[in-house]
């Protein structure tokens, strides 16, 4: 027959590992966002993982672009992050508005 300690003790396993594995794994999803040049951004709506500029790059300085002169000036996007994937994750739906458009 088991002993009362040994039942407590098994059915206490898993909720202890899910309570240290949880935080273990959002700091160390911090810390390859962070050396990977990614940046996260999360709401109830969305999960987005996008790319920064590279901070050693040596056109754009880290910059990511420049704004290019003239009368309506835009930003040239830099190659280091312009072009790279992004991922996006949808949780919950936007909630329509309640009032007419016009």
């Amino acid at each position: 027959m088991p002993r009362l300690a040994d039942v407590v003790a098994r059915s206490l396993r898993a909720p202890l590992l899910l309570a240290v594995a949880v935080p273990l794994t959002a700091v160390t999803a911090a810390a390859v966002l962070k050396s990977g040049r990614w940046k996260l951004y999360a709401d109830r709506h969305r999960i987005e993982i996008t790319a920064r500029p590279r901070p050693g790059c040596p056109r754009c300085h880290g910059e990511g672009g420049w704004w290019t002169g003239g009368a309506f000036p835009e930003m040239e996007a830099r190659g280091c992050w312009a072009h790279r994937r992004e991922l996006r994750v949808r949780l919950l739906p936007v909630p329509a508005w309640d009032e007419p458009p016009f």
